[in-house]
């Protein structure tokens, strides 16, 4: 998954530059910052510009510049295509900029627009004007005002409509840690986003991935570790599940691991389970328990589940139950995911990767 953070000016290059090793550590991919709003100065805006975009292109962050028709002025540039030269691959034009010159710079660039407000007026307009869309991005808003940002639920249909059309499709969680003035209340897409933090975050983003954004990205200057750290996970698609399993089944620990692409709504089911050379044998068949309540035992949501021997060429097949149901008798309940991370089950899905983790 596409991950980005978002530069601002009044951060000053240091914190900028530490921002920007972070993110590349991780495996964040793009970055965002604007070119033309007006709170956004300092004594030489063009050096300390060109040293921003210059600290992206270095790490290999693909930057999303903000742009309008004052930023020729600012950066002391003749024409918008000499960006391209500085390092920014991703142009977000915010007003002045008819049909056939946006066309034209879409040649140069990758062009940005705001996703909640693009029509379909403008789309016609593009394509009389020779558009290849495969070049354009839509680009949700973030909304510092409390009350103003969106529902998840227009966002995805929404990023629905624009994906059909061909459309790259952005969006933003707000941060955790440093919240970006002046009214530091964070930065969201979706107003429900507002005020979390950490975990909660985590599992925004990949709310925003699972209604249709293909990157996400910070919109304050500041994240938790703990956000970091899922981050990066999110980056690599790769999510670690704290889990306890028993006795006799810790090899199963730090093993990476992919939903199968045809999901499952009741199991997430390891791809590389029955492939493990090194595994130990699966378990036989369960024993039954004389002290067990009648009736046929059940898997709670977070179970991990190995195939027994009972179970033929399924055997050793590790699953991890996202919804309650009867236990088969040829399959050993080994272990379970720690309360904290269950929501991220319904997540792992159609080829995600996971790792089970000590809790």
């Amino acid at each position: 998954m596409n991950t980005g953070i978002s530069l601002y000016f009044s951060g000053g290059f240091e914190a900028n530059a530490a921002l920007v090793e972070r993110a590349a550590a991780v495996g964040v991919r793009f970055a965002f910052t604007s070119l033309h709003i007006p709170e956004e100065t300092c004594d030489d805006y063009a050096r300390e510009a060109r040293r921003m975009i210059a600290l992206c292109r270095d790490a290999g962050l693909s930057l999303i510049a903000d742009v309008s028709p004052v930023t020729l002025q600012k950066l002391g540039v003749s024409r918008l295509e000499d960006l391209l030269d500085l390092g920014i691959e991703y142009v977000r034009l915010d007003f002045g900029f008819d049909a056939a010159r946006t066309v034209e710079l879409s040649r140069t660039f990758h062009v940005v627009f705001n996703a909640s407000t693009l029509s379909e007026r403008d789309v016609v307009a593009w394509r009389a004007a020779g558009a290849d869309l495969s070049r354009f991005c839509a680009c949700h808003n973030f909304y510092p005002k409390p009350l103003t940002g969106l529902d998840i639920a227009d966002v995805a249909r929404t990023n629905a409509r624009l994906k059909a059309l061909g459309f790259t499709v952005m969006s933003f969680v707000p941060g955790d840690a440093e919240l970006r003035g002046p009214l530091c209340e964070g930065l969201p897409t979706v107003e429900a986003h507002r005020g979390h933090r950490g975990e909660e975050l985590a599992l925004d983003a990949l709310e925003l991935f699972a209604a249709d954004s293909d990157v996400v990205m910070l919109g304050d200057p500041g994240a938790s570790d703990v956000l970091w750290d899922r981050l990066g996970q999110i980056s690599r698609d790769c999510l670690d599940l704290a889990c306890e399993l028993e006795a006799g089944y810790e090899w199963l620990y730090g093993r990476v691991q992919h939903d199968r692409p045809d999901s499952s709504p009741w199991l997430v089911r390891s791809q590389e389970s029955r492939l493990w050379d090194d595994a130990p044998e699966p378990p036989a068949e369960p024993v039954a328990d004389p002290e067990a309540a009648p009736g046929p035992a059940m898997v709670r949501p977070g179970d991990v589940v190995m195939s027994t021997q009972a179970y033929g060429r399924y055997a050793g097949e590790l699953s991890i139950a996202r919804a309650p149901f009867p236990l088969d008798p040829r399959d050993a309940v080994v272990g379970s995911v720690a309360n904290k991370d269950l929501a991220l089950l319904g997540h792992v899905r159609r080829g995600m990767g996971f790792r089970l983790v000590r809790a």
